[in-house]
């Protein structure tokens, strides 16, 4: 097997940039959604106002994470930020079908459709650059 040309790391490369930045923005907005929340009154909620502000925490830090963590790190970064929203996501659905904590979501509630679809959105921006990041590595 030829090993892959210039442009082809080149391509790649770019490919996992964009896929970089656009994760980093995802796992931003996940952090800001759950700020504003936080700030708007879930902070008063037992269990689930820590909760929003650990996820603020670990989104604003994985998003930094993403940007500055050398290339052979960016897989686990990636799995991490999936992982992450892929909680929050979940956390999100119990909230709103079966209670979580004693509290029961509404899909009316506030910022609760932005967070339904940016948290969707970065589990799969940051599971497919975790899959082409790994596949880079052992190319």
């Amino acid at each position: 097997m030829a090993a892959p040309s210039i442009a082809d790391r080149r391509s790649g490369t770019g490919t996992t940039w964009v896929l970089r930045i656009a994760g980093a923005a995802l796992l931003a907005a996940m952090a800001w959604i759950h700020l504003e929340l936080w700030t708007d009154g879930y902070r008063d909620i037992d269990v689930i106002g820590p909760a929003f502000l650990l996820d603020v925490i670990a989104g604003a830090g994985l998003a930094v994470l993403l940007l500055v963590t050398p290339r052979a790190l960016v897989p686990w970064v990636a799995i991490a930020g999936a992982l992450t929203a892929a909680g929050t996501l979940t956390g999100l659905l119990l909230a709103t079908n079966v209670g979580l904590f004693g509290f029961t979501e509404s899909t009316a509630a506030r910022l609760w459709w932005e967070s339904f679809w940016v948290e969707l959105a970065a589990v799969v921006v940051l599971a497919a650059l975790a899959v082409l990041a790994r596949g880079r590595r052992r190319a």
